[in-house]
C-alpha cells in the first residue's frame, strides 16, 4: 500500500538544491530541479551510505560528497563510479505549497 509523506515545503529547496528528510528509521533525499520540478531518493549513497543532502546538485545529478560518484536524481541511475548500484526514487507530487513522497 502507498502512502504520501509530507516531506518539506517547497520552499524548502533552492532550485538545483537538496534536503534530507527522515521518516520512520529511513533518510530520503529531496530534490528540486532547474525546471522547479521535484524528486525523491534515497538519502544515502549506495557505496559508502553517506547522507546524498550534502553532495553538491547540478542539473539533474546529485554528486555524493564522500567520492564524487554521481546519479541522476530522475531516475536513480549511477552515473559515475564508484558508485555503481542505482537509488530507489519515490514518487513526489506537490499539494498547497508542500512536496509529498510516496513510500510503501
Amino acid at each position: 500500500m502507498t502512502t504520501w509523506i509530507d516531506a518539506c515545503a517547497v520552499d524548502d529547496i533552492d532550485t538545483e538544491d537538496v534536503v534530507r528528510f527522515d521518516h520512520a528509521g529511513r533518510t530520503y533525499a529531496i530534490y528540486r530541479s532547474p525546471d522547479d520540478d521535484y524528486f525523491a531518493t534515497d538519502g544515502l549513497c549506495t557505496h559508502e551510505h553517506v547522507h546524498l543532502a550534502d553532495g553538491f546538485v547540478i542539473d539533474h545529478v546529485i554528486e555524493c560528497p564522500m567520492h564524487n560518484g554521481q546519479f541522476d536524481y530522475r531516475t536513480g541511475a549511477a552515473k559515475r563510479a564508484p558508485a555503481c548500484d542505482d537509488l530507489k526514487t519515490y514518487p513526489t507530487r506537490i499539494e498547497a505549497g508542500r512536496v509529498l513522497i510516496a513510500i510503501e
